[in-house]
């Protein structure tokens, strides 16, 4: 496991925006933190490293958020207002995780139960007046982010 501070948004941002020079095509990352502490702001990081210019919002009433981005994809979940784990079921969740994309989901222990392992969990949290992030992955090759 790996921590770095984060002393603003744009320190966020640029962490989201190395992931996506850094992750490889196919990636399930699970972003874990409370409400406000910044998961969407990475998620627009990554985003505008890749060069998408529109608005960046979290999909919590929409569940998912699709980004065709050249030739690799990426799909944003928020699952904060998941009422019932199956209803990723019902919603695809496994022809997305299927397709070769990058899938950022927040909030995933919304989802336990029919997720499969992430290949890299970050923790964000609130440490003074910034913020933390905790990388931790199982993947040999994403060790080095």
């Amino acid at each position: 496991m790996t921590t770095i501070l984060l002393d603003s948004n744009e320190a966020t941002e640029a962490v989201g925006a190395n992931l996506w020079r850094q992750l490889p095509p196919k990636c399930l990352v699970f972003l874990h933190g409370p409400l406000g502490v910044g998961k969407t702001t990475l998620v627009r990081g990554l985003l505008r490293a890749a060069g998408y210019t529109g608005a960046v919002k979290s999909p919590t009433y929409t569940l998912v958020e699709e980004y065709r981005l050249g030739e690799r994809c990426l799909f944003h979940f928020d699952l904060y207002r998941l009422s019932d784990p199956e209803e990723l079921e019902w919603m695809g969740i496994r022809d997305y995780l299927a397709q070769d994309g990058l899938c950022l989901i927040e909030w995933p222990e919304m989802g336990a139960g029919f997720l499969p392992e992430a290949d890299l969990a970050l923790f964000l949290s609130v440490h003074g007046k910034g913020r933390a992030l905790t990388f931790c992955t199982k993947q040999p090759e994403l060790k080095k982010l």
